[in-house]
């Protein structure tokens, strides 16, 4: 760790972080000279955001199409509830007596996590362009596919507004008659796919699917054509600012969300997924510049897959290597782990520590049109076949350990009608 740099983001390194092992988290805790703290309630606040714009449109959907991403605060005082939201999950974070030591980790992390939203602008612009690239979606879908128009987006996020439940309401109130359960994660890991898919489940676990509504899934879509294409397109448009005569040597650093290996070995997907889609991103771009796979946002005293982002540049620039380009080959938006770590960390802090000659980020796949072509691909393909579920997401991990997936995984298996 350099100078705090791994510092905890809240992302996906939040949940798998308080996975490990809960006597090495207590014991650091301690070691740090820090006492336990009991509070005795903490208030919550689930209420959803204002709306989404779709919210105001009072069409009656037809379909409507559900993105699923773990969100973020809009801003620094809604750091507190969802860093809170996350600590006492015992669906993605398992620990001892976590109804007190939730609060009491929440509470303690509240300032430095607010710090850095301060440093992007304030808070997470993700419902921003989740809003953005929904309504971006719906209004295509309803050119090319008529027959199942109206289309609604909706946005349900599992830590920050709009939640999940709330979000499952407001279709109902609405009468959505298919719901397509839509992954904004185009790389399928139980850690950030699965929860939201298990938080679904948890929503009907005690209310009925209402009668005549169908649901179907998209869970994954790490390697179709124009999601690859956004990605190279966005790497030409870095590798442009080099000089011509260095264009050639630009070492391009596809940077993800790492994972503990203790996940990875329980046969998490998302390594191989995001493998896959780096290996078609360097084929659509001919294998123009050399390029490597790295991860981000390790946190913690367990084994973590890497090699990570900030260790593989300290190893090139030992290498002779002076020029790079950052790519977020996982996220489809901006938010605080690439605004923050691979900005401000890594190209700004970390690029002047080393001394690097030039060093850039390839922007998110945002509202690129490319990539809501490949949105729009993704659900009219899907609307069209007769697939409602991929049998990969009924599938568990061959050493799963969390009950709650397998319970998940059947009523899918039921619900969709496989």
């Amino acid at each position: 760790m350099h100078n705090g740099r791994r510092a905890i983001t809240f992302g996906l390194s939040s949940a798998v972080y308080f996975n490990m092992n809960t006597n090495n988290l207590l014991t650091n805790l301690l070691r740090c000279g820090q006492q336990y703290m009991k509070f005795s309630s903490v208030t919550r606040r689930y209420a959803s955001i204002a709306a989404n714009p779709a919210d105001k449109d009072n069409t009656k959907p037809k379909t409507g199409i559900l993105m699923l991403n773990m969100g973020g605060p809009t801003n620094t005082s809604q750091v507190h509830e969802y860093l809170l939201r996350i600590m006492t999950d015992r669906d993605m974070i398992q620990l001892p007596i976590q109804s007190t030591l939730g609060p009491w980790i929440a509470k303690r992390r509240t300032a430095d996590v607010q710090k850095k939203y301060s440093e992007i602008g304030g808070g997470s612009p993700i419902l921003q362009w989740t809003n953005k690239q929904g309504e971006l979606l719906c209004k295509k879908l309803d050119e090319i596919s008529p027959e199942t128009a109206p289309h609604k987006y909706y946005v349900a996020f599992r830590y920050a507004d709009p939640l999940t439940d709330h979000t499952l309401d407001r279709m109902h109130d609405d009468g959505v008659q298919h719901t397509i359960l839509f992954s904004q994660y185009p790389q399928y890991s139980c850690s950030t796919s699965g929860s939201s898919f298990n938080a679904i489940y948890n929503y009907y676990k005690t209310r009925e699917l209402p009668s005549g509504i169908k649901l179907s899934i998209i869970d994954r879509w790490a390697t179709h054509p124009l999601l690859v294409k956004t990605f190279a397109e966005r790497i030409k448009d870095e590798l442009a600012h080099f000089p011509s005569a260095k264009r050639d040597d630009v070492i391009i650093l596809f940077s993800a969300h790492s994972l503990p290996l203790q996940v990875v070995n329980r046969g998490d997907s998302y390594p191989a997924e995001v493998g896959a889609t780096v290996a078609l991103v360097m084929q659509q771009l001919n294998y123009c510049n050399p390029y490597s796979l790295v991860w981000q946002s390790k946190v913690g005293p367990t084994a973590w897959l890497g090699p990570f982002t900030d260790d593989a540049l300290k190893g090139y620039v030992k290498q002779g290597k002076k020029n790079f380009i950052l790519v977020p080959i996982a996220f489809v938006n901006e938010h605080i782990e690439t605004l923050h770590e691979l900005d401000i960390e890594y190209c700004q802090e970390l690029a002047e520590e080393l001394g690097i000659e030039m060093i850039r980020r390839a922007a998110a796949p945002n509202d690129h049109p490319i990539f809501i072509d490949a949105l729009t691909d993704i659900v009219v393909s899907h609307l069209r076949s007769k697939q409602s579920v991929n049998p990969k997401f009924l599938t568990r991990c061959p050493h799963c350990i969390n009950l709650n997936c397998g319970a998940s995984k059947s009523w899918y298996a039921k619900i969709c009608k496989t």
